[in-house]
């Protein structure tokens, strides 16, 4: 019979094309895909080998054993039936170190679970479904399974000129900004929009371009306006060329698409928008629910994964673990964003935070507590990418792009590839520095994103402000990314206490800054900044200059 004691664990949707996965483990072995060409191990299950392309291949049974190399307990109810604190896990397994599987550990207590645990595989039968959990042998492996990150070699730009210098940032605006506006959201997205056009000394008529994120995806979540399609609608600016969606470089990627847009003189004025309103939504329970997952979820949320929180705290874990570093490191980030905030007048969380406050509130997901998490908010940013040649006709200073860094050179997976730090940081920063030749030195503030503590320290240190594993000491107790240190972080509180405005937030506050407009939160000699956003899904960082400079 099956096994229905323990949690509600929301089952995969089983397809053609999976549905061997998930049953497989009916007589107690664990199977993955493996090429009948060249034999290499692939998970999760794909058409075609990433190794020799061939489209031929089989399920391969395992020793089902692996190794613990991420962990986050978790502490908040996200799912019905799914009762904290438990534990998830990244498993490397022993037959392909490379293959890793998120899953629950059985038999032990979730604060006992540590990297490096030896474990094995262990089925619970579901309905339909054989998932594949793992309890302790008793063991440590005593090799490290997971390799030091590296620096990728990026490619090198194709020509001499860059697409960046075609254009500038004219202007920005944004709406109001609130934990439950209880608005249309399409109403925060037209008064950003406005502002920006306003900012920028134009007319809605100037207007030519439109480029969002995430397109007309994640309504029902408060992720989004809908997209184009409503904002055209309610301006009716008729633009020549329009892009939106998720499949960018990161939530700023509209900026970078932009960019491109002008550069090919497709338009004079691209209008770029971001609007979210997850609070405003919450409270309303659009949010439908039902079905079991699919699309790259079915591999996580069985096991109570559901949350970034989740996925970026098992990275968290293998990056204190690996480093000698404690959760001090994060707090860090946190206080810092938060004496900034205290500067910024629509920022929502601005009372003073301690390090004692951050070490004592609720954990969400170790090492991940409340105050490492932003700021779920209703609000719209919007800003303006014009041909440069407008730079000097402007009625606030030209805000130039002197470079983007796009480039994939990782898997596009939370639980995959990169463990040590955050997914998709590495490989766009360091295509970044390819096409200017500034250095890290040569930058006076960072934008970087943060929904969570960790995210801000990866972004860090793939951008070469120190090396892997170097933030604990380079920080020097904040000292170093406070408004008057060497690399000022955040000024306007980041999403930790400004809120969660989904990477466009830190646009606005580069230039705002970069314009030296930015009131009592003004970083003295602000002329280059570097914006990052994304992480986890294809990311994208650029660097900003005040005209002239």
């Amino acid at each position: 019979m099956p096994d229905v004691s323990g949690p509600v664990r929301p089952l995969p949707k089983l397809l053609p094309w999976n549905e061997w996965f998930w049953t497989s483990g009916a007589d107690g072995i664990l199977r993955i895909q493996g090429c009948d060409e060249c034999g290499t191990l692939v998970h999760p299950p794909a058409p075609v080998c990433p190794s020799c392309r061939s489209s031929s291949h089989s399920p391969r049974a395992t020793s089902g054993r692996g190794t613990v190399i991420g962990s986050t307990v978790n502490h908040q109810q996200w799912l019905p039936g799914f009762e904290p604190p438990y534990v998830i896990v990244n498993v490397a397994l022993a037959d392909d170190p490379s293959i890793h599987l998120t899953s629950n550990v059985l038999d032990v207590a979730p604060d006992d679970v540590h990297i490096g645990m030896e474990v094995e595989v262990r089925f619970e039968h579901i309905d339909d479904v054989w998932l594949p959990l793992f309890a302790p042998t008793g063991s440590v492996d005593a090799v490290d399974r997971v390799p030091e990150p590296t620096r990728p070699v990026t490619r090198a730009p194709l020509r001499p000129d860059r697409y960046e210098h075609a254009s500038v940032i004219s202007g920005i605006g944004r709406s109001a900004l609130g934990r439950r506006l209880m608005r249309d959201p399409v109403s925060l997205a037209v008064d950003a929009c406005l502002a920006a056009i306003a900012d920028a000394g134009l007319k809605p008529e100037d207007i030519d371009g439109m480029a969002t994120y995430p397109g007309n995806g994640g309504y029902e979540i408060g992720f989004g306006e809908g997209g184009i399609t409503p904002v055209e609608e309610a301006l009716r600016l008729r633009p020549t060329w329009i892009g939106g969606g998720a499949d960018i470089p990161g939530p700023g990627g509209s900026v970078v698409n932009a960019m491109m847009a002008v550069a090919a003189g497709l338009c004079r004025h691209v209008l770029c928008f971001r609007t979210v309103w997850q609070a405003t939504a919450a409270q309303l329970r659009l949010a439908g629910g039902g079905g079991r997952p699919l699309n790259g979820s079915e591999w996580r949320s069985p096991y109570g994964a559901v949350s970034a929180a989740n996925w970026i705290g098992m990275n968290a874990t293998q990056y204190l673990h690996r480093y000698g570093a404690t959760r001090e490191l994060l707090g860090h980030v946190a206080v810092n964003n938060r004496a900034n905030a205290a500067l910024n007048p629509v920022a929502i969380y601005r009372d003073p935070m301690s390090m004692d406050d951050y070490m004592n509130a609720r954990l969400v997901s170790t090492p991940f507590g409340l105050y490492d998490c932003d700021v779920p908010c209703d609000g719209a940013i919007a800003l303006i990418v014009s041909d440069a040649s407008v730079a000097g006709d402007l009625p606030k200073p030209a805000i130039r792009i002197e470079a983007a860094g796009t480039q994939i050179t990782e898997r596009i997976s939370w639980d995959q590839g990169t463990v040590t730090h955050e997914p998709q940081v590495i490989g766009s920063s360091t295509h970044l520095w390819t096409r200017s030749q500034l250095t890290p030195d040569d930058i006076d503030l960072a934008l970087l994103y943060d929904g969570f503590t960790f995210n801000a320290i990866t972004w860090i240190e793939a951008l070469g402000f120190c090396g892997f594993g170097e933030a604990k000491d380079w920080i020097d107790g904040g000292r170093t990314i406070a408004l008057d240190g060497r690399l000022p972080l955040n000024p306007h509180g980041g999403q930790l206490s400004e809120g969660r405005t989904h990477g466009m937030g830190f646009f606005y506050e580069a230039v705002t800054q970069l314009r030296h407009d930015a009131g009592d939160r003004q970083v003295a000699k602000a002329d280059t900044a570097v914006v990052a956003t994304g992480g986890g899904t294809p990311s994208g960082v650029v660097i900003l200059q005040r005209d002239g400079v």
